[in-house]
């Protein structure tokens, strides 16, 4: 794992420790001063989200072999964030209806079936995220599969590589022996040759010379 994650994972983990402690003051707060802690929170939210992008990238950097381990990491800090947004959301419902309420004189009945009604569409958000981010994970892990798979078939592709040069070595090598085999064949036919017609010769030697002999006597 690299320096630069090293460091993206614990200034993230500072971060959500900061984030769910300013989250949990929200509803305790009132006026402008709850008003700053709200952009306070959005902007560190922001943060949190690059430093996630940021670790993200340098995982993909990491060998195949190694990331599953960092994959999960990943999937728990994204997790993490989308359970401090759920809550986070939740503290703005409630704040916007304060607000609300302080503007209009409202005396608070009303805004009770609101808030609930505007919470279930956020947990119908929430539900939605966590469906994106399945569908995410699953595009990731197909993804590290098709490379497992392209580095599977580039180490089969190596290997077939050197069985053809094999076979071409061996198929040179049966080429000069089959030369010297045809080179040798030769040489016995061309001496076979040699010693019939010798024999032939020595043959007719004797044959005359035990002709002529009679015939001198």
């Amino acid at each position: 794992m690299s320096a630069d994650f090293q460091g993206y994972e614990q200034d993230y983990g500072v971060l959500t420790a900061d984030i769910t402690n300013r989250i949990g003051k929200i509803p305790k707060l009132a006026g402008e001063e709850k008003k700053q802690m709200v952009m306070n929170v959005e902007k560190q939210l922001e943060e949190a989200k690059e430093l996630l992008e940021q670790m993200d990238l340098e995982v993909r950097e990491i060998p195949a072999q190694s990331r599953g381990m960092y994959s999960n990491r990943m999937r728990s800090y994204k997790q993490e964030m989308s359970k401090l947004e759920a809550d986070f959301k939740r503290s703005r419902i409630a704040y916007s209806d304060e607000v609300r309420n302080e503007l209009l004189g409202d005396d608070g009945n009303s805004s009770e079936s609101q808030r609930a009604h505007l919470l279930d569409n956020t947990e119908r958000l929430d539900r939605s995220s966590r469906r994106l981010e399945a569908g995410y994970q699953i595009a990731v892990e197909t993804e590290q599969i098709g490379q497992n798979i392209l580095e599977n078939l580039n180490q089969d592709r190596e290997k077939i590589q050197r069985a053809r040069d094999r076979l071409r070595e061996t198929d040179t090598n049966l080429g000069k022996s089959s030369r010297i085999l045809t080179g040798m064949l030769r040489r016995i036919i061309q001496n076979r040759l040699l010693v019939f017609v010798l024999g032939i010769i020595i043959v007719i030697t004797i044959i005359l010379a035990i002709y002529f002999s009679f015939r001198g006597h």
